[in-house]
């Protein structure tokens, strides 16, 4: 039979309220009680919930991390970088990581009212999804703090970088090699989740044709899932048509390499026949010789997570934003045009 705290209280002739007084190390239980009670607990073998004693805290010792995919490169490398934080904070950190993904508007929604609150979690990272003005209100009026990561809010603190600003990098350097006909390769630009990383691509690989004088071919803009084979069969429709574009910005590492293995399978050199370049530098990236605008991934999740931990720290509610440098690297995958 499970001995509860009320057969602690029972045996040493004290209130439920002063065992957990004791269980929480509170000073203000006399010497003689504290005896009393630690006598009945020895003597009853008697086991605290961890649950329970959190909540009686006021915390529950958990960071809660809300993403939309749990095994895609980019968001792995994330949260390697949130491990890391949690793990360098120390042995004072105490806090259990709680991943929650949400692949549905509905699941989003449902997250962003039930999280935020003391009884749940004590500190969130949101990673990539953009809450909405309602979500956002629910949000405000617990005191969980929230910090969003690859996504900005005015009432929130931020890590962040300029995708529009890496749109316009690697269409730049494309013209600079030569190349008009450019194809933009990119996940659904309305979604679910609210991304605002692939717009604002599109929108830097616009105005940088713009500023070049080349009108924007509709043609040579495609959306599929951030998936590596959808992108690979989009891009040999692409390679086999007509007009054939003679390079390819994909809006992700992920879909730039499903362009590289579409055309090596209809025999086109790379990037002898056709330019590819990427965007976010995960791993692979770097094995197959793409060519890529770099966002620090590794480090967006841990400056998140330590503004997380500081402020869970120190109580410091002042709204902090980080914007984070982007770098173009060049590989194989691009050349001057022949």
């Amino acid at each position: 039979m499970t001995v509860t705290i009320r057969d602690v209280a029972k045996k040493a002739n004290v209130g439920i309220a002063t065992v957990s007084r004791v269980l929480n190390d509170n000073p203000a239980v006399s010497p003689s009680t504290r005896e009393k009670v630690l006598k009945a607990i020895e003597d009853l073998d008697y086991t605290p919930n961890p649950t329970a004693q959190r909540l009686s805290l006021g915390r529950t010792h958990t960071i809660s991390v809300i993403l939309p995919f749990l095994t895609i490169p980019s968001f792995v490398e994330r949260l390697r970088g949130v491990q890391h934080a949690m793990a360098d904070c120390g042995l004072d950190c105490e806090y259990d990581l709680v991943l929650y993904g949400a692949d549905t508007s509905e699941r989003i929604d449902y997250l962003f009212s039930i999280l935020p609150r003391k009884s749940r979690t004590d500190g969130i990272l949101i990673l990539s999804l953009r809450p909405d003005e309602i979500q956002v209100q629910r949000m405000l009026q617990s005191d969980v703090p929230i910090i969003l990561v690859d996504v900005t809010y005015p009432k929130f603190s931020s890590v962040y970088v300029d995708n529009f600003k890496g749109g316009m990098m690697a269409t730049q350097y494309l013209l600079g090699l030569g190349h008009h006909k450019i194809a933009f390769l990119s996940d659904y630009l309305k979604n679910v989740f609210r991304f605002s990383a692939m717009k604002d691509r599109f929108d830097g690989y616009c105005q940088a044709l713009k500023d070049a004088g080349i009108e924007f071919n509709p043609a040579y803009h495609r959306q599929v899932p951030h998936d590596r084979e959808q992108a690979r069969e989009v891009a040999k429709e692409w390679l086999a048509g007509e007009h054939r574009p003679t390079a390819i910005f994909a809006s992700s590492d992920m879909q730039a390499i499903g362009a590289l293995f579409a055309a090596r399978e209809l025999g086109l050199r790379v990037p002898e026949d056709l330019s590819i370049i990427g965007f976010d530098d995960i791993r692979d990236a770097e094995l197959v010789g793409l060519t890529t605008i770099r966002q620090p991934l590794f480090e967006s999740g841990y400056t998140g997570a330590m503004m997380l931990l500081d402020r869970l720290r120190t109580g410091n509610k002042e709204t902090k934003t980080v914007l984070q440098e982007i770098e173009l690297v060049e590989r194989k995958t691009t050349a001057p045009i022949s």
